[in-house]
């Protein structure tokens, strides 16, 4: 089975503290993975080595819903988190995985991400586009420094 991969990398200006949080709780999760367009629902969350999630993305115009859980391969906190995701849907076959990488730079974190064993039937720009908006969308929830 043929299958695609995409990589990012940002510089956001946050601590990789954050970030992290960012992808292992489920409030924040819900709140930046969505791309425009879409809601989401953590199902399930057992963020540890091992542990499962499950999820689901709703369009908004359309209402048409698509659910993906996976394994939580990877850990390292305020370092590095790897992840696969299937979807329930049979015309999605196989399975992705997810690396993140986290690294403190001078002016914030150095953010990479790479996604592979992504379905060819999901274009290759298609999926970017969707991380790029998600990832304003982090950048949004991990930027702003707000005191107690």
């Amino acid at each position: 089975m043929t299958t695609n991969t995409v990589q990012f990398h940002r510089v956001l200006r946050s601590t990789p503290e954050k970030i992290y949080r960012a992808f292992v709780e489920t409030d924040a999760w819900t709140r930046w993975l969505p791309p425009n367009g879409f809601t989401a629902r953590v199902h399930e969350m057992d963020a540890k080595v091992g542990g499962s999630y499950r999820m689901s993305f709703t369009n908004f115009t359309t209402g048409h819903s698509h659910a993906f859980g996976g394994t939580w391969l990877e850990l390292v906190p305020h370092s590095r988190i790897r992840y696969t995701a299937k979807f329930d849907d049979p015309n999605l076959p196989g399975e992705m995985q997810t690396t993140v990488t986290l690294k403190a730079v001078s002016c914030g974190t150095e953010l990479s991400i790479e996604q592979s064993g992504i379905p060819v039937v999901i274009p290759t720009e298609v999926c970017s586009l969707g991380w790029q908006k998600s990832l304003v969308h982090l950048a949004k929830l991990v930027e702003p420094h707000i005191p107690n």
